[in-house]
């Protein structure tokens, strides 16, 4: 049994001439996104290449502990593994769409017995009897593509892709960035417990001159009473110092992927705080522009665009070519003989006469997730521009605090080491030496708060570029 099909090129253009004109029933709605991405002269976007430095910034801080605990947490964090899971799932989504613009072949093969009808295709002797009927056929499926549906799908798809990769870097930048912060954090809470231990010997020292001085008849039992309550203060400011340099520890392991069992391993920062990230005198225009989330944002932007693409091409007619080759029998034994073989070819057309509404709904939707997109977007580079003029504004600010903190501690030390020598004389009272002492202790304090609020607006002005600050080498 032999059949055979031909498709001469006037009848093919015929039925795409009849496809197209049909199709003329169901037009796309002339919905038109509405937004339009920020442009980058107006938030400071310039052209001008920025530099690439080195990427592992962290290490300009001089601690091999901290540079450790960054190598660990870029390997191991569960965020950081979500985002590469997303990752091989966009990656597979691309080659899918891929795939459907290419001709798919499959291999169908089939043997039933079954009484076969006296009147019909097949006439007696076969008609009326029971019989092993069989075929094996290799099917071909091809879409033509003729306006354009699958490519677009294929440039969303690979869209999508660049924007989850980007996320991955994004996450990357933003847990390293986590991490130098919880590892500042560290750094500040024992530097405050060395505050308070140290107030906490110098008030000991205090009540132990008292005592002296009472046994001399220079002070009253009010002195006493007033040196003694300041000891347990101290130890009060040294235990919620303890407490916030643990919970920075606990912090640590999470973001490094690791339980309890790192707790015992991480040791005192060895931070050079005051040189390390140095800025630059001026940022190059278009630092912004690297920035993985905006880019990001702007590869969702093209991956919608892709999408409305898609469907507009919807609305016009689908041609595939589909053909087939194998052999059909009637009967075991013969299944594979030359003669029963069978082939065939053509073109398979499908029209969107009856389907405007849902066709439209589509296209429309397509084009407010457009919108959306480029709203994101604009938001995005909007909360850019903040971060980096807000961060900006904090360095400049906490140098000069810095300043003025380190004259006031200097000061403060002074003044205390001066009432401390007179009162050990007999020359003050305890009251003059409290007074001091308080201040020496919030002018400590002070500085390491500005301090740590200059390393961590150094940090997060980090971030809000997209990876670095540095001016050429």
């Amino acid at each position: 049994m032999k059949t055979r099909t031909h498709l001469t090129s006037g009848a093919a253009a015929l039925l795409l001439g009849i496809a197209t004109a049909l199709s003329g029933c169901v037009t796309p709605p002339k919905t038109e996104p509405q937004l339009h991405t920020i442009a980058g002269d107006n938030v400071g976007l310039g052209a001008t290449t920025a530099p690439v430095v080195e990427e592992r910034w962290w290490e300009q801080y001089g601690d091999a502990q901290f540079d450790r605990l960054v190598t660990a947490a870029l390997e191991s964090n569960p965020s950081l593994q979500q985002t590469l899971a997303r990752l091989r799932t966009a990656q597979a989504q691309v080659q899918f769409a891929t795939a459907q613009r290419q001709p798919g072949v499959i291999l169908n093969g089939q043997e039933q017995r079954s009484r076969l009808p006296e009147e019909y295709l097949i006439p007696p002797p076969f008609g009326g009897g029971t019989y092993w009927s069989g075929q094996l056929l290799a099917n071909l499926s091809w879409d033509l593509d003729f306006w354009g549906r699958q490519a677009a799908l294929i440039d969303q798809a690979k869209a999508t892709e660049q924007a989850v990769r980007l996320d991955s870097a994004a996450a990357r930048l933003a847990t390293t960035v986590a991490l130098s912060e919880t590892y500042l954090d560290l750094n500040r809470a024992i530097a405050l417990a060395d505050i308070a231990q140290q107030s906490l010997v110098q008030r000991q020292r205090i009540l132990d001159i008292t005592r002296k001085r009472i046994g001399a008849g220079l002070d009253t039992t009010v002195e006493l009473r007033e040196a003694e309550s300041a000891v347990p203060q101290a130890e009060l400011a040294r235990l919620q110092a303890e407490a916030a340099r643990e919970i920075a520890v606990h912090r640590l392991a999470a973001l490094i992927g690791e339980g309890a069992d790192a707790y015992e391993h991480i040791a005192k920062p060895t931070l050079d705080l005051e040189t390390a990230l140095s800025i630059p005198t001026e940022l190059p225009a278009d630092l912004l522009g690297r920035r993985p989330d905006v880019l990001a944002a702007r590869a969702r932007v093209e991956a919608a665009t892709s999408q409305r693409a898609a469907a507009r091409a919807a609305f016009y007619p689908n041609v595939n070519l589909s053909a087939f080759a194998g052999f059909q029998a009637i009967g075991l034994d013969n299944l594979l003989q030359a003669n029963n073989r069978t082939y065939g070819a053509g073109p398979a057309i499908s029209l969107p006469l009856f389907d405007s509404q849902r066709l439209k709904s589509q296209f429309n939707a397509a084009t407010a997730l457009q919108d959306e997109a480029v709203s994101a977007y604009n938001n995005v580079v909007l909360s850019a521009v903040q971060q980096v003029a807000d961060q900006l504004s904090q360095v400049n600010y906490s140098a000069r605090q810095l300043q003025q903190a380190r004259a006031t501690l200097d000061a403060a030390e002074e003044a205390y080491r001066l009432a401390h020598k007179r009162y050990e004389a007999g020359l003050a009272n305890y009251l003059s030496v409290l007074t001091t002492e308080t201040q020496v202790l919030n002018a400590r304090t002070t500085f390491v708060d500005i301090l740590h609020q200059q390393a961590l607006a150094r940090v997060s002005l980090l971030l809000a570029v997209g990876g670095n600050f540095s001016a050429a080498s």
